[in-house]
């Protein structure tokens, strides 16, 4: 647990067996198990050297306390991780000053294959520091959205996360769980109707871009940095970001999990994300089968919907369900 503060194993043990037993000996930790002499020996002597223990003039060790003790350690790796941000920063700047002018090699990498594919798209993710954007459609053939094990750590650091889901990709099997997962970790996701190509940018600075299959039967992508074609595609997500449709789902399990009223003649958790697949423009078909419903269902429960509202047809009960946010799942 301790060696992302640059202690050993041996350490740790040594530490948490000094501290329910101050003024031990290292023959007492030796004798209880802890570890072989030479190694308690050892241990002690690092554990001194960083402040996490004391040794009395009879060679009896004691452990500092850990909220003094370890809590300077964090500090000064925290310290340590600001120091190495500025220099990332100095070290971008010295690269796309370099970059400038470079040959088009330089600025386009050419990956071929599914595991190097998908080696990049992780590390296109893992590079950024503000922001991810992507284009996804279908079929997945680097990495399904639920293998994607970058996006949590990212998002866990702060980087913003925006995706833009090409239509046909929502009548995948288990997609519509995996987009709630992503919500639930504060991803934004988006519906187009369609999208010209699958898209993954890291901030302002890299952009992968996969390609056909090549002649020999693999699939290829081109990994972009900071160039003219790259400022295409950054421009290009945005406008597509801003005409597609808000994606808005919660909850999970079919429609025995998801039954309670928002209010005596009002929609339930259900009834909302129904509206929501819907006015994102999948098929009654689609629907039924990503929530587990059976087409009759549905449809009942699209006829009730359109008793309280008071309307007539489906476009009339999306218009209603927008203004009043019978939409809206938070």
């Amino acid at each position: 647990m301790l060696d992302v503060l640059g202690l050993e194993p041996d350490d740790e043990s040594v530490y948490r067996a000094l501290l329910g037993r101050p003024n031990s000996t290292a023959v007492l930790l030796a004798d209880l198990g802890v570890l072989p002499q030479a190694h308690v020996d050892k241990a002690l002597a690092r554990l001194v050297g960083w402040g996490l223990a004391t040794r009395s003039a009879d060679a009896r060790f004691t452990a500092a306390p850990p909220a003094m003790a370890l809590g300077a350690l964090i500090s000064q790796r925290r310290d340590g991780l600001r120091m190495a941000e500025h220099a990332l920063v100095t070290f971008a700047e010295e690269h796309r000053a370099a970059m400038t002018g470079s040959s088009i090699n330089d600025l386009i990498e050419v990956v071929t294959g599914v595991d190097a594919i998908r080696h990049r798209f992780l590390q296109v993710q893992q590079a950024a520091r503000t922001q991810v954007r992507s284009f996804i459609t279908a079929p997945f053939v680097a990495l399904p959205p639920d293998e994607n094990t970058a996006e949590p750590v990212a998002l866990g650091r702060g980087v913003h996360f925006r995706a833009v889901l090409d239509r046909a990709v929502l009548g995948e099997p288990g997609i519509i769980d995996d987009a709630i997962d992503s919500l639930g970790r504060g991803v934004h996701l988006r519906v187009a109707d369609e999208l010209p190509m699958k898209l993954v940018l890291a901030d302002a600075d890299l952009g992968l871009v996969p390609l056909a299959v090549t002649a020999a039967g693999e699939p290829g992508a081109v990994l972009l940095h900071r160039c003219g074609l790259l400022d295409a595609l950054d421009a290009l997500f945005e406008t597509v970001w801003r005409t597609a449709h808000p994606l808005e789902l919660s909850g999970t399990g079919g429609e025995t999990d998801l039954t309670v009223e928002v209010g005596p003649q009002g929609p339930t958790d259900l009834d909302r994300r129904i509206l929501a697949l819907l006015l994102a423009g999948l098929t009654d078909l689609t629907v039924s089968t990503q929530l587990g419903l059976s087409p009759r269902t549905l449809h009942r429960r699209l006829r009730r919907l359109m008793d309280i509202a008071g309307v007539r047809s489906r476009m009339q009960l999306g218009a209603y369900a927008v203004r009043h946010d019978w939409t809206d799942t938070d």
